[in-house]
């Protein structure tokens, strides 16, 4: 019994690591997130460090991603990694203007991802 217990834990425990990964905070961050991170990761220091903000917006979970030099926009995610937008940032600074409203209307923001490469 207590053999088939563990079992189906360890299976379902496995089963949520593939698609959830737990943080130090106990927060969970969809594959997609830790998967964007990662990538973020593989490049080169962006001049401001790239970082991930997480707020309300629209009545849905959004994850901002600012712009991170010259004319690369920023990216506003939904809770499944679509782009809904992009909210600033890009040649004219003003992003795409698909969320004319995303600044003044986010609410409870947090970051939780910062890049902290070469930082001292």
């Amino acid at each position: 019994m207590r053999t088939t217990v563990t079992t189906v834990l360890l299976a379902l425990s496995l089963g949520a690591a593939c698609t959830i990964e737990r943080t130090a905070g106990s927060e969970a961050r969809p594959a997609w997130l830790t998967a964007l991170i990662e990538d973020l990761e593989a490049e080169p220091v962006a001049n401001p460090p790239a970082l991930i903000a997480r707020y309300e917006y629209q009545g849905r979970t959004v994850y901002y991603l600012p712009p991170r030099c010259c004319d690369i926009p920023s990216n506003v995610y939904d809770d499944g990694g679509a782009i809904l937008c992009h909210a600033d940032g890009g040649i004219g600074g003003d992003g795409d203007g698909r969320c004319p409203d995303f600044f003044s209307a986010r609410k409870n923001g947090a970051v939780i991802w910062r890049d902290t490469r070469g930082s001292k």
